[in-house]
């Protein structure tokens, strides 16, 4: 292990609150429950641990500045071989001067700064848990790798949150409701649909594409569409048949209605995060035949002494 005072970021006159403080930090940072896909940050976790427990320790951070262990405890040369009262025995126990690798064995306790950082029981890993002290750490057994997956979904689909079956990388097939307030680059974590490991399965990882839609468009939560309605319904007024992402309903339309009116018509949009629905708003477009005789004719007697531009100031 390399200089524990590194390790941690500390200068060698770091007083122990300074010391805690530091560990604190860093295990806060990569502990692996936060870090589940991130070996290396695992890794560093058991490596800032044992930097944290050798420099809690007020003896065996003296044996470490006087030069007698190194940053993993071990006794350095001269110290701690042969047959001396400060050397080890044939099972491995300390003499009267050597460092103590047993659990509980003068490591600092790591249970108040676990219990502040993860709420007690979420720190500990495999059956020793951190109450004990800590010697030569291992990181727990890795799980398998993610597997990506990407998920083209049609509009309405997505915005109904219909469900979808995707074929995973061993030929399976899994049904998938799409979540709320799903929208494009949305990701989904499958848990344990990944790659078989010696700590578990690892995760698939769903992006989802949302396709266009070839008249529908989205607004947020919301839906937007244009909706032509001829010169009559206008005029009059009526109910005409509008698609929404639900099938279709009747709309009623105001007499006089202009194109650009916006109607909205309730809970027909996306479904929200809170799990509610946006609206679709329809905006009427008036469609004119190009070539309509009675129409032309029509035009050619009515005045309209109106200037519909004068908002405008034209």
């Amino acid at each position: 292990m390399a200089d524990p005072y590194s390790i941690l970021g500390v200068s060698r006159s770091a007083s122990e609150k300074e010391i805690k403080s530091a560990y604190r930090k860093l295990a806060k940072e990569l502990h692996p429950d936060r870090n589940k896909d991130n070996p290396k940050a695992a890794e560093r976790f058991s490596e800032v641990t044992g930097a944290y427990d050798l420099l809690s320790d007020k003896d065996k951070r003296a044996q470490f500045d006087r030069g007698e262990i190194d940053g993993e405890g071990n006794p350095t040369a001269p110290f701690g071989f042969g047959g001396g009262g400060g050397g080890f025995g044939g099972q491995g126990h300390p003499g009267a001067g050597g460092f103590d690798f047993r659990s509980g064995g003068g490591g600092g306790d790591f249970s108040d700064i676990f219990e502040g950082l993860f709420g007690g029981g979420g720190a500990r890993q495999g059956g020793g848990g951190f109450g004990g002290g800590f010697g030569r750490r291992h990181a727990p057994p890795p799980q398998g790798a993610n597997v990506a997956y990407r998920l083209a979904v049609d509009f309405v689909d997505a915005a109904t949150r219909a469900t979808q079956r995707i074929t995973l990388q061993d030929g399976k097939t899994i049904d998938v409701k799409l979540p709320a307030g799903v929208e494009d680059g949305t990701q989904m974590r499958l848990k344990g649909k990944g790659e078989a490991g010696p700590g578990g399965a690892g995760d698939a990882i769903l992006t989802i594409e949302v396709r266009r839609h070839s008249f529908f468009t989205r607004d947020g939560d919301d839906v937007r569409l244009d909706l032509p309605i001829s010169l009559i319904e206008a005029v009059k007024g009526g109910k005409v048949k509008v698609p929404t992402v639900d099938g279709p309903v009747m709309l009623s339309i105001p007499a006089g209605s202009t194109s650009g009116k916006t109607l909205r018509l309730k809970g027909k949009g996306f479904t929200t995060k809170a799990d509610g629905r946006g609206d679709q708003f329809v905006t009427l477009m008036i469609d004119i035949p190009a070539d309509d005789a009675a129409l032309q004719a029509f035009a050619a007697d009515w005045q309209d002494e109106r200037n519909p531009r004068a908002a405008l100031g034209v």
